[in-house]
């Protein structure tokens, strides 16, 4: 019901969601330093070594569908190494904020 309502708003702009294929870009298994992908558990919250960071996994994966190619079938290695620095410091900034948040749901997600 949320996409509907996401989609019609949109089509008043003259615009549309765009929908990636999770099955081939598996952003929560994709390491871009090294190309390579990694099956993870569900309750593994953090990637360890990205190119010597610790990264939380949804962060990332958020950033890594924000840097998929025009088909939104691939990751672009290119645009993520540009927007790679950027990125390692808005994640910093944010763990530390949410590890100040009052509720313990959101700590979680960082735990």
């Amino acid at each position: 019901m949320l996409m509907g309502v996401i989609d019609r708003k949109l089509n008043y702009q003259g615009r549309e969601i765009k929908k990636i294929n999770t099955v081939e870009v598996k952003a929560s298994q994709f390491h871009h330093g090294t190309g390579t992908y990694h099956n993870k558990d569900l309750s593994e919250r953090w990637n360890e070594n990205i190119l010597g960071e610790r990264i939380q996994r949804d962060l990332y994966s958020a950033f890594l569908i924000g840097n998929t190619v025009d088909t939104l079938d691939a990751i672009d290695i290119d645009l993520c190494n540009r927007g790679w620095h950027n990125f390692v410091a808005l994640h910093h900034q944010e763990v530390a904020r949410l590890k100040q948040h009052g509720n313990k749901q959101m700590r979680w997600y960082i735990a």
